[in-house]
């Protein structure tokens, strides 16, 4: 599936210093994604100090624009200029702009880690959320994808193949006996039509057995649903220049049915 695309056109250092003056590469990196909300919604300098309501530079479209021409990922050839400036025109709407919401939900982490199960280094990855609390957030774990598990789950469940005898109570269910002994490898085809495992469950499931064991972290980024009209993905880019730090990664129009469409593809729920 193609939805992912991003930018165009390499900032020369020229062009930053248009939008940054004198400022070194220290400030034209956006070093956290919290500092990436500041400055996509206007409600930082170019010195990395914080503007509160009020202040007269708060949320300034100018200001505004400039960032969000830095905050992609300008090494992508594969955002048309015009896709990335309608979305900027966008969101800097004067009439009715749209910012980013660090609790309004909406978007997401996807973390990949490498994990030894059973004595071989696999690849994992986890996905969380954040929850309020009464006093502040925490992240969460949603979603799991293991392709390990993931192997053991590849029937078709959505023709139904396989099933139980109607009148299988009358026997005392004994058939079951054929399903756990005779076809234990197809065992998820008598489940629901449409089933879909939980990774999740199983992840923990293995974690707390200690057959499954953390070794470390390698990837981490984020997915946006929360402007109307539009997806994007966050990335963190450690390369020489200004364009690094975190950056849009992706970035493609869609319709509430498309973002549906495009969270199943993101948790492996595609079929």
């Amino acid at each position: 599936m193609s939805i992912f695309c991003l930018a165009c056109c390499s900032l020369r250092a020229q062009g930053v210093g248009e939008y940054l003056g004198d400022e070194s590469v220290l400030y034209a990196e956006t070093k956290q994604v919290n500092q990436f909300f500041r400055r996509f919604n206007g409600e930082e300098d170019t010195e990395g100090n914080r503007y509160y309501k009020g202040d007269a530079q708060y949320r300034d479209v100018q200001l505004r624009r400039k960032y969000l021409e830095m905050l992609f990922d300008n090494q992508n050839k594969g955002l048309s200029s015009s896709l990335k400036n309608e979305f900027i025109q966008q969101v800097t709407s004067k009439s009715r702009p749209d910012y980013l919401n660090f609790h309004g939900g909406e978007w997401f982490a996807e973390v990949t880690g490498t994990f030894v199960y059973r004595g071989k280094e696999e690849k994992a990855t986890l996905f969380l959320k954040l929850q309020e609390e009464k006093v502040g957030s925490k992240w969460i774990f949603t979603k799991a994808y293991f392709k390990p598990f993931a192997s053991l789950f590849q029937s078709d469940t959505t023709t139904q193949g396989n099933f139980l005898h109607p009148l299988s109570h009358e026997l005392d269910f004994m058939n079951l006996r054929r399903v756990f002994q005779d076809n234990k490898d197809k065992v998820d085809l008598y489940t629901a039509r449409g089933y879909h495992p939980d990774y999740l469950s199983i992840f923990l499931y293995e974690i707390k057995n200690s057959s499954l064991k953390f070794k470390t972290i390698n990837n981490v980024k984020f997915h946006f649903f929360q402007l109307d009209g539009w997806y994007f993905q966050l990335s963190r880019f450690n390369r020489p220049g200004y364009n690094r730090g975190w950056l849009i990664s992706d970035l493609t129009k869609a319709t509430p049915q498309e973002k549906k469409l495009l969270i199943k593809y993101i948790y492996y729920e595609n079929d």
